[in-house]
């Protein structure tokens, strides 16, 4: 099956203002991964569509709706310190929300074995109520409500691998079982949530796993939490579909998380979610573009997860070290109860 490709040069139009970090380069970047000799023939391009307003109000509340949409008056408005918009930016984040919208069908019907969204302005941290941390609308979470709309899956899997947790993305399913949302990021880190004890709330309990890793964790940490947590509940949920949030801002070169991820370890993880989505749900899988700000980095971390979902093996093996196991078993001891997987006795 093909693997496509969600992207526009249009999503360069969305604006935050010189020297944020969430530029327009960053699309740059992208095209010159889509273009990589070894694997644009192997890349089905899909135009995105814009999500209507209907799909938006799928997770997010008319108020914060009307707030985006007024921003299209202004040269520039500042929806908190860090999240800026531009007169085009209410627009070009409907299309964002689109691209996922526009992967997931594909994935869905069939016409796609699984997908890439580029999704800009990204969107992980858009809280139902609120826009913040560059995010406007929170294109991942509308893309599960979607599926669970329009395919009617009962069970979504979201995994999030930006350094920074997806605080929007938690919320939105924080009370759902039919969501199972699973987020490894940096700790000690913006947003300042994604603790281990913030396991869901009422029949959602259990149905939110985060992982915290400290800072200078790399290659084999991150392997050893994919093996031992991520893909063993994964497959035990079963879900019907499996989004990735997926940043690049862990790699070792970026400037605003201090991980040590490289491009190898970005393909041996997408190979796990890869394994993953192939033993529940036909290898159903849909990436979104989070985060990633050095530019290099961004660029070769994401031919290598491309290289991975068009079938190549990652391009070396990675020794897990134990480095993370205190987090691990910290992580069997609160979801134990939840999943028969983790139980260590």
């Amino acid at each position: 099956m093909s693997t496509g490709v969600v992207f526009t040069e249009d999503f360069k139009k969305h604006d935050p203002g010189k020297g944020h970090p969430e530029s327009s380069a960053r699309m740059d970047a992208v095209s010159r991964a889509l273009a990589t000799p070894q694997i644009a023939d192997r890349l089905v391009r899909v135009a995105p569509r814009p999500a209507e307003k209907e799909h938006i109000l799928l997770i997010h509340w008319e108020r914060l709706y009307d707030e985006v949409m007024a921003t299209q008056a202004h040269d520039r408005s500042f929806l908190d310190e860090d999240t800026v918009a531009s007169r085009q930016t209410a627009e070009l984040a409907h299309l964002s929300a689109g691209a996922v919208l526009t992967a997931v069908e594909g994935v869905m019907e069939g016409r796609l074995g699984n997908a890439f969204a580029f999704s800009r302005p990204p969107g992980h941290h858009a809280k139902p109520d609120k826009a913040m941390g560059f995010c406007f609308f929170n294109n991942v979470a509308v893309g599960a409500k979607y599926a669970q709309q329009r395919y009617l899956a009962k069970r979504v899997l979201i995994i999030d691998f930006d350094v920074h947790h997806g605080n929007g993305t938690q919320k939105a399913f924080y009370t759902s079982p039919e969501v199972l949302y699973v987020s490894i990021h940096q700790s000690p880190h913006y947003p300042g949530t994604g603790a281990v004890t913030e396991t869901g709330r009422d029949a959602g309990d259990g149905f939110t796993l985060n992982v915290p890793l400290a800072a200078g964790s790399g290659d084999a940490d991150y392997l050893s939490v994919f093996r031992d947590i991520v893909v063993p509940v994964g497959i035990e949920f079963a879900p019907e579909l499996v989004l990735v949030s997926a940043g690049f801002d862990a790699h070792r070169d970026d400037p605003l998380g201090g991980m040590k991820l490289s491009r190898e370890g970005y393909a041996a993880i997408s190979e796990e979610i890869v394994r993953l989505a192939h033993a529940t749900c036909g290898g159903k899988v849909v990436f979104v573009l989070e985060g990633g700000y050095d530019l290099e980095a961004l660029e070769e971390s994401i031919v290598a997860v491309l290289r991975v979902l068009t079938g190549e093996k990652a391009s070396r093996a990675i020794d897990t070290n134990g480095a993370v196991r205190e987090v691990i078993e910290e992580v069997r001891r609160v979801h134990g109860s939840n999943w028969s997987c983790l139980r260590t006795s």
